[in-house]
């Protein structure tokens, strides 16, 4: 068996691996980077891209189809297997090709392919050939989709975020299992693309914003469009010329139907699980759990690091890229680190409304004394667009007037979101913020509006 002997340990070559390793091998030649699985990262080759590449094609045969409303009498016709190939095209050729030409120039011995897993501090096995003993690791692994058993029975009938982008052509229907982020966002786009969909949730929660009002905005609006049973569970499947789900919502009432496939997006698990984490030293906590330092992504007593979706905190790319430089600077610093200086928490779901949450939520400003500016996204410029579902809420420090967070629900909301994560950022009073111009029209008006709202309130 090949003995590598190091400083440091990367295990994982995704987002997180590779923010690690750019910080890391400007120091030092010292250190391995451990892959198990394709090269390409879970943004480019089954998220953040395909996802959009997939949702931009649906929003334009949403386009024709609600065309009539502006005068414009136009129809048109979903080729599937067109659709999912362009995806697939943009997506290797673009996304997936850049993020491989990066791995490509990181020098041979710096790379080992195969899953790793302790058998001892400072010392792993990678496959059954190779052993790596390092001073200092990092758990950059990345996570799965997580399929309950009650699916077993339909399995050749399941899809997830890792799968249904390798589909040569759209399911008559399909079953939506979950109602966050990857539920939400291609339950919506598999419908505007012609498949019969219908969405399953379990607790009644609907996407990722906390007030009572949104969450309740967020379900009526997206239920005039989409089927969706928003709490219950699914009792049992079964297969018999499609894929049978038996459900039983909250009030006792059980529906049942038969699907061409499902789309299980109930969640991802950290891959943490597969690395025998307590031979290498990790004691469990009361509950069983292996847990780290938030705040240095340590885990206590050890120089032993985490980043990324292996987290399960905040699975986006932004977040991701972060924590593997403080991951690594941690790392590189040891045993001398420091607590992380972290960006505005920054959440989009590419819906139509889209929600936004930046900041402190909501549920994180129950205990101070806040005041709520709200309002309508009916801006002249959303009026313009026949875009006037949703809503916003600016959540304000009642003292000093600055803006501590804010959820939002409204057509593009992705772009006032990032205005108000630079107001946050800068610590800025709504006031300071009421200085910029706003051109009209425009969907900037609705962010003055509501700021205006809120300091009516003071």
């Amino acid at each position: 068996m090949k003995i590598i002997d190091v400083e440091y340990a990367i295990i994982g070559a995704g987002t997180a691996g590779l923010g690690a390793y750019s910080k890391i091998s400007r120091k030092t030649d010292s250190l391995v980077m451990i892959q198990d699985g394709p090269y390409g990262t879970t943004c480019a080759r089954v998220g953040c891209m395909p996802s959009k590449l997939l949702i931009t094609a649906a929003d334009h045969a949403h386009d024709i189809e609600t065309s009539e409303f502006f005068g414009i009498e136009s129809t048109g016709t979903v080729n599937g297997s067109k659709v999912l190939e362009r995806m697939r095209r943009e997506r290797d050729h673009r996304f997936v090709a850049r993020n491989l030409q990066y791995v490509e120039k990181i020098p041979a011995h710096h790379k080992i392919e195969g899953r790793a897993r302790f058998i001892a501090p400072g010392h792993l096995v990678v496959g059954e050939e190779i052993e790596v003993k390092a001073k200092k690791i990092i758990l950059a692994c990345g996570s799965r989709p997580e399929v309950n058993d009650v699916f077993q029975p339909v399995m050749s009938r399941v899809l997830t975020s890792d799968t249904i982008f390798e589909i040569t052509d759209l399911p008559r229907s399909v079953a939506v299992i979950g109602l966050g982020v990857i539920a939400l966002e291609l339950g919506q786009a598999l419908h505007r693309l012609g498949v019969e969909t219908t969405l399953y949730g379990r607790s009644g929660r609907i996407g990722g914003l906390t007030h009572p009002d949104m969450q309740q905005e967020t379900l009526e609006v997206l239920s005039k469009e989409l089927e969706i049973y928003p709490s219950g569970t699914v009792e049992r499947t079964w297969e018999d010329e499609g894929a049978w789900i038996q459900y039983r919502q909250s009030n006792d009432e059980t529906v049942t139907k038969v699907f061409d496939r499902v789309l299980v997006a109930t969640g991802r698990v950290s891959n943490v699980d597969r690395l025998n984490l307590e031979a290498a030293g990790v004691e469990s906590d009361q509950h069983g759990n292996l847990s780290f330092d938030p705040d240095t992504l340590r885990y206590p007593g050890h120089p032993i690091f985490i980043a990324g979706d292996a987290t399960d905190v905040l699975p986006v790319w932004h977040e991701a890229f972060d924590e593997g430089r403080i991951a690594a600077d941690n790392a590189m610093n040891y045993p001398n680190t420091v607590d992380a200086k972290r960006r505005t928490p920054l959440m989009i779901y590419f819906t139509d409304p889209q929600m936004a949450i930046v900041g402190k939520t909501y549920q994180e400003l129950q205990n101070q004394e806040i005041i709520v500016g709200e309002l309508p996204f009916s801006s002249p410029r959303h009026i313009v667009w026949n875009k006037v579902d949703g809503r916003i809420q600016v959540y304000l420090e009642a003292q000093t007037g600055k803006i501590l967070g804010a959820e939002l629900l409204g057509y593009q909301a992705e772009h006032l979101a990032h205005i108000l994560a630079l107001a946050i950022t800068h610590q800025m009073t709504a006031e300071q913020v009421l200085e910029m111009p706003i051109y009209h029209p425009s969907a900037e008006e609705l962010l003055r509006d509501v700021l205006e709202n809120a300091q009516r309130k003071r």
